[in-house]
């Protein structure tokens, strides 16, 4: 049973690309539309194929964008929940800013970003912190408040330190919520990458689709975008994995 499931777990997605892909190119057969609307499958291929090199240079440049960003975000974000949770006063005060940072557009702060930093590297490493780190702090300072109170009790009956509290308890029992952030950031940390990109940039897969957009190559346009996909797809995928192989007890005590 165990086998028949992790084979699934492989076969389903397949499956659903493969519709995904049959569907496409029923449409085009059917209804012929324009390239420049919606290239075929078999045409995206052939662009794919004539620049594999050079997409496959700009998508390492993106992948780099996002892990870098990802792990930046996601040791600040651990340190804001941290720190939002450890003092009742911090947390009311700096919440409702937090919250009022995410609520604004980042394709709004992404000029701001520009005019800060430049045309740079750096101004699309902060793009992607600004879209993923939100996400990180909820699901840090959550975990952290959802210890369970018989546990914190038989803490301080044990009279365990601070210290000792917070790293046999109470870190451990935010894992699982940390995570859920953490897998909902990944995406997000892909996204900023490619604001940045088609704002500012000069390599990576959003350069890319912007160079092709505006010359209407859209054959290559959509090679770079599925190429975008398949990077965010695997990003989530190892995050889960780490997930995986760090949580080991959490798939024990859940159904």
């Amino acid at each position: 049973m165990t086998r028949i499931r992790s084979l699934a777990v492989v076969v389903y997605p397949l499956l659903g690309s493969a519709l995904l892909v049959l569907a496409w190119w029923a449409g085009v057969r059917v209804f012929h539309p324009q390239t420049i609307v919606l290239p075929s499958p078999g045409g995206v291929l052939d662009a794919y194929g004539q620049k594999t090199q050079y997409l496959w240079q700009m998508a390492w440049v993106s992948t780099w964008e996002i892990l870098l960003g990802f792990a930046l975000a996601t040791v600040g974000g651990m340190v804001i929940g941290l720190v939002l949770f450890s003092s009742r006063m911090v947390d009311q005060t700096f919440s409702p800013l937090l919250v009022a940072v995410n609520a604004v557009p980042k394709i709004a702060l992404a000029p701001v970003m520009m005019v800060w930093l430049g045309l740079t590297y750096q101004a699309r490493l902060a793009m992607v912190v600004l879209l993923c780190f939100f996400p990180i702090v909820l699901g840090m300072t959550a975990g952290l408040r959802s210890t369970p109170a018989e546990l914190a009790e038989l803490a301080r009956a044990i009279r365990a330190s601070r210290w000792q509290t917070f790293v046999k308890i109470r870190l451990p029992g935010a894992l699982p919520q940390l995570f859920t952030g953490l897998k909902v950031a990944m995406p997000l940390a892909a996204v900023g990458s490619t604001i940045g990109e088609l704002i500012g940039g000069d390599s990576g897969l959003g350069y890319v689709i912007s160079a092709a957009s505006g010359q209407t190559d859209m054959e290559l346009m959509f090679a770079a975008l599925i190429m975008l996909a398949l990077v965010s797809v695997a990003l989530y995928l190892l995050v889960e994995a780490i997930e995986w192989l760090l949580l080991p007890w959490v798939r024990s005590v859940t159904a």
